[in-house]
Parts: C-alpha cells; sequence; structure tokens
C-alpha cells in the first residue's frame, strides 16, 4: 500500500509550444470567403466595425400601416355572443349583489313603511313593496332582461359587421397605423 496523501496528482504531457501564444479567435459558424464580392474586412480577423457618420442613435420605431377591409360576420357573432353572455352574467351577479346589500340596510322595509303611511293602506290589501321586491322576483326579472339583451346585443354585432363589409366595399375599410416601441 501506498501513501498518496503528500503526492501531486499526475500532470498531464504538455506539447512545447512554439513560438509567442496568439491570442485565441473563436471560430465563426458563418465565414466569409475573401474575394471580390465580400464584404470589407470579411477576411481580416481584426477588422472591425466602424460606425457610420450621421447614423442615428436613438431607437428606430417601426411602423406598419393597415387596413381593415373585412370582417367576418359568423367571426363577429360568436366573439358578440360569448361577450354578451358574460355581460348577462355580471349584470345578474350585480342584481343580485345590490339587492342583499338594500335588504341588509333595511331600505326596502323603511320604504314600504313608507309608502304604507302615503296610500293609508295598513290593511292587508295594501301594497306590499317587500313582497314585490323580493329576491326571486329581481332575479326572474334580471334574468329575462340578459336573455334579451344576449340576443339583441348579438343581432345588432353581426348586423353591424355586415354593414361595415358593405361600406368597406366602398371606401376601402379602416386604415391603422400600428407602431412598434422598443
Amino acid at each position: 500500500m501506498t501513501d498518496t496523501r503528500g503526492a501531486q496528482p499526475p500532470q498531464p504531457h504538455q506539447p512545447p509550444q512554439a513560438g509567442p501564444q496568439q491570442p485565441y479567435h473563436p471560430p465563426q459558424a458563418y465565414s466569409v470567403p475573401p474575394g471580390p464580392g465580400a464584404p470589407r474586412g470579411a477576411g481580416d480577423p481584426g477588422a472591425q466595425r466602424k460606425p457610420r457618420t450621421g447614423a442615428r442613435t436613438a431607437p428606430r420605431t417601426r411602423k406598419a400601416r393597415l387596413r381593415v377591409a373585412k370582417a367576418d360576420p359568423w367571426s363577429v357573432m360568436k366573439v358578440s355572443f360569448l361577450l354578451s353572455i358574460a355581460l348577462g352574467v355580471c349584470t345578474i351577479v350585480a342584481s343580485v349583489v345590490l339587492w342583499m346589500v338594500m335588504d341588509a340596510m333595511g331600505i326596502f322595509s323603511s320604504v314600504g313603511g313608507t309608502i304604507s303611511e302615503a296610500t293609508g293602506s295598513n290593511e292587508s290589501n295594501g301594497f306590499d313593496l317587500q313582497s314585490f321586491l323580493s329576491l326571486p322576483r329581481v332575479l326572474i326579472f334580471t334574468s329575462v332582461i340578459s336573455v334579451i339583451d344576449v340576443v339583441l346585443m348579438t343581432a345588432l354585432a353581426t348586423l353591424g359587421a355586415f354593414i361595415y363589409n358593405l361600406s368597406a366595399g366602398f371606401v376601402g375599410g379602416v386604415e391603422l397605423t400600428l407602431a412598434e416601441d422598443e
């Protein structure tokens, strides 16, 4: 058994270097051979590109002019249907939340008491605001309004796409200028 605690690890064999050491140049993936059609400095690895005089230093903003020539009525109908359903659901949720807040504040009972005093009908045949504006009745009314809204919004958006296509055929459509900031 030999003791290797104080021994140096074996060194790989290095060939002797001939001449002064040159700086390292990484290999180029697409090297351009020097010739009459090659760009300046293509064959010279030490050549550096010189900046142009009068060159802009600010970032360039790309702009594109686009024209909306046609809106597909089928896609407009699908998108407007989904957006109007989302709006209908938001309307129903908002009306439920508003009704719960107004009921918790006691608005229905105080307004109902004021109406009973004003009409002088404290008997059972008088107008009862709390039973008229109950939560199920408000939900039914809001749901009917939301369904009508979904049908109307979808139909109007689709009709709007047809009208836009007709008018774009005459005037060329809407032109947009889009800019890309860097």
